[in-house]
């Protein structure tokens, strides 16, 4: 399947308004997770119905809601409708094949992204693509499938952390964004280990199975480069909004998510010329091996060419070849055979030949 383009011939003329799913289904049912805090009290419920959506937007608490499986169309237009939001925001939900943006609403900021993570047994990336709904007292996060990287986050607003249960959503999505992104330098520091070590074997020895990682090294990079780039743009357009919904004090955690994502990008550009070098290096080797074949070759041959003459000369069946009757001639063809040949390689092993 492809890991660059996925288009299906079956979404070409959908309105933009379609509730239909541009992507692929990687869950049955849709789950609703909720955490409701404020600085005294932290409720959470691990399954919430779609008719008790609208009691958690209130102004006393922070909820934050995370929605599991986005291919249910009627679901994403019920939690749409019961938060008062644009109706293209179910849509745009779905299209779960989009490149990362961000749209800014009447009542809510609309940000998607993509979450990466390794597959360990393929030990290929892999993306999710993520949704997060900015309102004043509620986050929806959307997700393809089951698992993330928010545990940590969970555990902080469970453990009454000051600064995370006295926030409002815009921290709660800088937290959210920043734990991804940091899964992002991770990814790379793992994939680059992979690189130099690649590099160590491909300077002792090129092979085919060299060349094969590089090449997939490669494919790597380009992929994470392809969920990453885009998420720059999304977060210096964050930073320029001017909205109610996010604090003067979030600004400060803003940059430091452009800082995060540019030290990602530039360490994928180093990886990236890292593994043309890699590439280089190997034709270069390979290129070399050769050309010391090439010179073993060449001087075995020139060495056996005055060989080849002297025992064709007396190989050839005429009567009158006086070296023939002599008694010694058989030995001293042999003499001068070796001569030739010692002297010969002295010569070349004198040039530096060999």
């Amino acid at each position: 399947m492809a890991r660059f383009l996925k288009a299906n011939k079956e979404h070409i003329g959908l309105s933009p308004y379609s509730l239909q799913l541009r992507g692929n289904q990687k869950k049955e049912n849709v789950d609703i997770q909720l955490i409701d805090y404020n600085l005294e009290t932290v409720n959470e419920r691990k399954s919430v119905q779609l008719i008790d959506l609208a009691q958690f937007d209130n102004e006393g608490t922070t909820s934050w809601l995370n929605v599991t499986g986005v291919h249910d169309g009627e679901t994403m237009e019920a939690i749409i409708a019961a938060f008062q939001l644009d109706p293209i925001i179910a849509s745009n939900i779905m299209t779960t094949n989009a490149r990362p943006t961000i749209f800014e609403y009447d009542n809510c900021i609309y940000i998607s992204f993509k979450m990466l993570q390794i597959n360990e047994e393929t030990n290929e990336a892999f993306s999710e693509n993520i949704v997060i709904v900015i309102k004043e007292n509620v986050l929806i996060s959307f997700q393809e499938v089951d698992g993330d990287v928010f545990d940590p986050i969970r555990d902080r607003i469970r453990k009454s952390k000051k600064k995370i249960r006295v926030s409002g959503t815009d921290y709660l999505a800088f937290c959210l964004l920043d734990i991804v992104f940091d899964h992002y330098a991770l990814l790379i520091s793992r994939i680059g280990d992979s690189i130099e070590s690649v590099e160590e074997a491909l300077l002792k020895h090129a092979n085919k199975k060299n060349l094969n990682l590089i090449n997939d090294y490669k494919q790597e990079i380009i992929y994470l480069k392809k969920s990453i780039k885009p998420c720059r743009e999304v977060i210096l357009a964050f930073g320029k909004m001017d909205s109610d919904i996010i604090e003067y004090t979030t600004d400060v955690h803003i940059k430091e998510l452009e800082d995060n994502l540019s030290m990602s990008i530039e360490s994928l550009e180093s990886y990236r010329e890292m593994l043309s070098d890699l590439l280089n290096i190997y034709h270069m080797s390979v290129t070399s091996n050769l050309n010391d074949i090439m010179r073993f070759l060449t001087i075995f041959s020139v060495i056996f060419i005055p060989l080849t003459f002297i025992a064709g000369i007396y190989g050839t069946n005429f009567d009158n070849i006086p070296e023939l009757h002599m008694k010694n001639g058989y030995y001293i063809m042999w003499g001068v055979m070796i001569v030739i040949s010692v002297g010969m390689i002295y010569y070349f092993k004198k040039k530096k030949w060999f």
